[in-house]
C-alpha cells in the first residue's frame, strides 16, 4: 500500500550542531517507505535518559551524522507500507524495537539481537520518532493491544528494558529484599516488574530526587530512601539487599549498589555509567553475582505490552504531557535537573 495523499510535509526535532542542547524544530518532507518498510504516523512519543545523553552531547553519541532527527520511545499508527510487508498493514498500532539488528551474526541467530554486533539504534544511527511520521522496517514492529491507550504503550520500550533486567537477568525470587537504585523511567519500571515477580523493593535517590521522583516511587507503593540525606540502613540478619538493580546512570550508583547488596547476592546493572571506580576485591570475596542488562528483544517488548494492559505496571504517575515538541529544550532542562520522570510528547503537533 502505497503512502497516503497529502502531508506530505512534516516537522521533527533534529540534533543539529556537536555541543550541548542545539535541538532544532527542523522541515522535512514525509519519508517514503521501502519495500519491507513500513510508514508510521507517531502518535505520542517519549523522552529517554539516551534522549538526554544526545542533548547533553555525550561522548557515546559522537557517532551520530547530524542533523539526526532524535527519538525511539513511541507508539503510533502504520498508514503505508512497502510491497513486501506481510505482518503488519494500515491502522495497526504500534511499537518499535529501536535497536535494528543485522539479522546474521552470532547473536541474533540465538534470538539475542539486543546485542547485535552490527547493531544501529532509532534516532542515534538513523532518524528517530521526534516527527510526524517515520519509515521502520516491518521485523521491528510489534502491534499494541487493542485494550491499552496510545500514551501508555508509547513507554512499552522502557518497559521492556527493565523487564527483561528483572525478568531474564535477574533472580529476583518471592519475598527476596529488592534495592532499585534510581527513582527514574527505567528505575520505577524495574521497581514494578520485581514487585510483580514477589519482591519486597525498596527504591533509593539522592538529594536532587527528593522533590519529585522519590515522592512517585512513594505514590506507586514503594519503601523509598534518599541516601545522601539517610544512608542506607542494613539487614541485620543477611548483611543486605538479596538483589540490587543500578538504574542511575551516574558513576556513583554502582558503589552504592555494591556497598548495598548482601553475600551471596546479585547485583545487575541497568544504567549505563560510564567510568567510575571501586574496589572488586570485596565483590569476589562475597561471591557478588555481577550482572549487565541492556536493551530488550520481542519477547521483553511483548510483556512489556502485557503487563500494561494488565495495569501490573501502573506508567501514569510517571508520565507528563505539559510539554512541547515545538520547544524541547523546556522539558530536557526539566528532565535533567529531576523535575520530572516522563516527559511524554503528543507528535501530532508536528503535523499541524
Amino acid at each position: 500500500m502505497g503512502p497516503p495523499d497529502g502531508d506530505l510535509a512534516m516537522k521533527a526535532v533534529a540534533k543539529t550542531i556537536r555541543a550541548k542542547g542545539a535541538l532544532e524544530v527542523i522541515d522535512r518532507e514525509q519519508p517514503t517507505p521501502g519495500p519491507r518498510d513500513a510508514l508510521v504516523r507517531v502518535a505520542y512519543a517519549g523522552l529517554c535518559g539516551s534522549d538526554a545523553g544526545i542533548y547533553k552531547w555525550k561522548s557515546a553519541f559522537e557517532r551520530m551524522e547530524l542533523p539526526c532527527i532524535i527519538g525511539h520511545e513511541y507508539t503510533g499508527e502504520v498508514v503505508a507500507t512497502g510491497p513486501e510487508v506481510a505482518r503488519v498493514s494500515a491502522g495497526d498500532r504500534v511499537v518499535e524495537r529501536p535497536i535494528r539488528s543485522c539479522g546474521h551474526c552470532h547473536q541474533c541467530q540465538v534470538t539475542n539481537e539486543c546485542v547485535c554486533q552490527q547493531a544501529s539504534i532509532t534516532g542515534v544511527d538513523h532518524d528517530g520518532a521526534f516527527a510526524g511520521y517515520l519509515t521502520v522496517p516491518e521485523r521491528q514492529l510489534q502491534t499494541v493491544p487493542s485494550g491499552l491507550p496510545s500514551r501508555h504503550a508509547a513507554i512499552a520500550e522502557p518497559v521492556s528494558i527493565a523487564t527483561r533486567a528483572v525478568t531474564v537477568n535477574s533472580r529476583v525470587r518471592p519475598a527476596d529484599e529488592v534495592l532499585v537504585a534510581g527513582p527514574g523511567p527505567i528505575g520505577l519500571f524495574t521497581a514494578q516488574v520485581a514487585r510483580a515477580q514477589g519482591g519486597h523493593v525498596t527504591v533509593a535517590g539522592v538529594d536532587r530526587d527528593a522533590s519529585h521522583r522519590l515522592p512517585v516511587a512513594a505514590a506507586l507503593g514503594f519503601e523509598t530512601v534518599n541516601v545522601e540525606r539517610d544512608g542506607l540502613g542494613e539487614d541485620d540478619e543477611t548483611g543486605g539487599f538479596a538483589v540490587v538493580f543500578d538504574t542511575t546512570g551516574h558513576p556513583s550508583g554502582l558503589t552504592l549498589a555494591a556497598d548495598a547488596v548482601r553475600n551471596g547476592g546479585q547485583l545487575v546493572i541497568v544504567g549505563q555509567t560510564g567510568e567510575t571506580s571501586m574496589a572488586y576485591s570485596p565483590l569476589v570475596r562475597a561471591e557478588i553475582d555481577l550482572q549487565c542488562s541492556y536493551g530488550s528483544v520481542w519477547e521483553d517488548v511483548d510483556r512489556s505490552l502485557r503487563l500494561l494492559a494488565a495495569g501490573t505496571v501502573d506508567p501514569e504517575p510517571l508520565l507528563d504531557d505539559q510539554f512541547s515538541l515545538t520547544s524541547p529544550a523546556t522539558a530536557f532542562e526539566a528532565f535533567l535537573s529531576g523535575e520530572t520522570v516522563k516527559p511524554l510528547f503528543d507528535a501530532s503537533e508536528l503535523r499541524d
